[in-house]
């Protein structure tokens, strides 16, 4: 039998209190827990990028592990890409391609047109343009450490260049990918355990293609806020803006250096108060290997096939027929070319069944809006 103080299911719009944050994050990062470290800034742990290449990996993975988990949340690592050549030669080949999608490109999550500058899907992009920069670059333990002490061996990686021009406002401070990318109604649609799981799927990181004084607006960090279970439905409430605003912290960055942080601290882009300063990032994000299903599915052909059949059908009976055949999650997905529209997350192939359904569409129409998403979607 359940006891009275089991869990709740679902987490309603209200749940979470500031008393709870305050609890967590009054919590001190004590620096005999990370013998590796060389040092604890504001209650981050900081590395030196020496200590990668020197340390034990399973003993190193195992503290940066612990700090992703149950310490802070973020780690810093400085000096974690010590060839300035190899770095250089990036931000060069990233410039350029600033330079040559500006005005094409589908726009940023988070910032105004103008604010910054980014580019999707750079992973590939550096790869395919200079494979023998990407290798010397990403071949560096002191990114694939954190990255499999966090997901383990096959872990994903991608990654979005964001450079933040003079003037470039503040974020609103935010949780990360996934839930973190939803609205308070579709996060709500979720149990409690997936809100557990989602910080589990991935990693953030960020590796500086410049130095970074405060001026500039580095990351935003709110230690030991990602052991707040309720946080995908509260941070976004006033009164955590509030206390975010209050109780930050925000560590200087040189060129070279890394940050890497478990998505679900809350956090938020700085201000670039320069008049001259561009802040440019390499931006990671890296999936769990398990994020995948077991078959590989045509799901635009199911959807085709059943298009007829569900015309004929109630709206419920729809829906369920549309959650076992159509892909229900937009991403991955290509953002140059299907980039979010009024959100953060572009229109899933479910919805576009749903919506194709409810505006009456005929089949041809539908399967050439399904064939124009399909095409987005690709590399």
């Amino acid at each position: 039998m359940l006891t009275p103080t089991h869990p709740p299911v679902w987490l309603e719009d209200d749940a979470g209190s500031i008393a709870q944050l305050e609890k967590l994050v009054a919590q001190q990062t004590d620096a005999r827990d990370y013998p590796l470290a060389s040092e604890i800034v504001q209650n981050t742990v900081i590395y030196h990028g020496d200590t990668f290449h020197s340390a034990e990996p399973r003993a190193l993975m195992a503290e940066l592990n612990r700090a992703f988990d149950q310490g802070p949340g973020i780690i810093a690592i400085r000096n974690a890409l010590p060839d300035p050549a190899v770095i250089d030669a990036t931000t060069a080949l990233f410039e350029r391609m600033i330079e040559a999608e500006r005005g094409t490109g589908g726009g940023d999550h988070f910032a105004k047109p103008g604010a910054n500058d980014r580019v999707w899907n750079a992973a590939q992009k550096h790869c395919l343009a200079d494979p023998q920069n990407f290798a010397a670059y990403f071949s560096n333990p002191a990114i694939d450490l954190p990255c499999r002490a966090w997901l383990g061996q096959g872990y994903q990686l991608t990654a979005q260049v964001n450079r933040v021009n003079p003037g470039g406002a503040a974020q609103k401070a935010h949780r990360d990918y996934h839930l973190g990318f939803m609205d308070g109604a579709r996060v709500a649609t979720y149990p409690a355990q997936v809100h557990a799981l989602s910080p589990l799927l991935t990693l953030q990181g960020a590796i500086a293609h410049c130095d970074m004084p405060l001026e500039t607006g580095p990351t935003l960090y709110l230690p030991y806020s990602q052991q707040m279970l309720e946080g995908y439905v509260a941070f976004g409430r006033d009164a955590f803006q509030d206390f975010f605003a209050a109780h930050h912290t925000q560590l200087p960055l040189e060129k070279g250096d890394a940050v890497f942080f478990n998505p679900a601290v809350m956090h938020g882009a700085g201000h670039n108060s320069t008049r001259d300063q561009f802040r440019m990032a390499n931006l990671l994000q890296i999936g769990s290997p398990f994020g995948r299903s077991i078959e590989a599915v045509n799901r635009d052909a199911m959807c085709r096939a059943l298009y007829p059949v569900l015309q004929g059908m109630a709206t419920d009976a729809q829906a369920r027929v549309i959650a076992a055949a159509a892909e229900g999650y937009a991403f991955p997905t290509n953002l140059d070319a299907d980039p979010p529209v009024g959100g953060l997350i572009p229109e899933s192939q479910a919805e576009l069944v749903a919506r194709a359904l409810s505006e009456g569409l005929p089949a041809a129409d539908f399967e050439a809006q399904l064939g124009a998403q399909t095409a987005r979607k690709a590399p």
